[in-house]
């Protein structure tokens, strides 16, 4: 399994908004200049961290993309699944019957283990963890 350049360009822009002053706003062309993002692949993933509410947007000349709530309370899990939907590593993960061999698969639990830890892991970091761990 492999996170998707997209949700992984999701972050980075999260994090980049995380550092600033939360009455700031900034351009998404700052945005994809600084982290480095394809200006037209970013403003599919804004829209997209937009409709899940994570970030406001407003147009005009004072506009720009601000974090919608508090960086501690929005986890890396919230803008992977706003990005690529809920984490699944193997179809079994979440479904024991998805697997031809059912309840007798012994690596089927090895793959639930792993996402809960996972899902886990992604769901207790936050922005403002994040920004407090950052050098820069």
């Amino acid at each position: 399994m492999q996170i998707t350049r997209q949700a992984d360009y999701a972050l980075r822009a999260m994090l980049y908004l995380a550092k600033l002053d939360s009455d700031v706003r900034a351009a998404t062309s700052q945005i994809a200049d600084v982290q480095q993002i394809p200006p037209s692949f970013l403003a599919k993933i804004i829209s997209q961290l937009s409709i899940a509410g994570l970030i406001n947007t407003s147009r005009g000349a004072r506009g720009g993309v601000s974090l919608a709530r508090d960086a501690g309370e929005i986890t890396l899990l919230d803008v992977v699944e706003a990005i690529d939907g809920p984490i699944s590593l193997n179809v079994c993960s979440h479904s024991s019957g998805a697997c031809p061999f059912g309840d007798d698969c012994p690596i089927q639990p090895i793959w639930s283990d792993a996402q809960i830890e996972l899902v886990n892991k992604l769901k207790s970091t936050n922005f403002a963890q994040l920004v407090k761990n950052s050098r820069n």
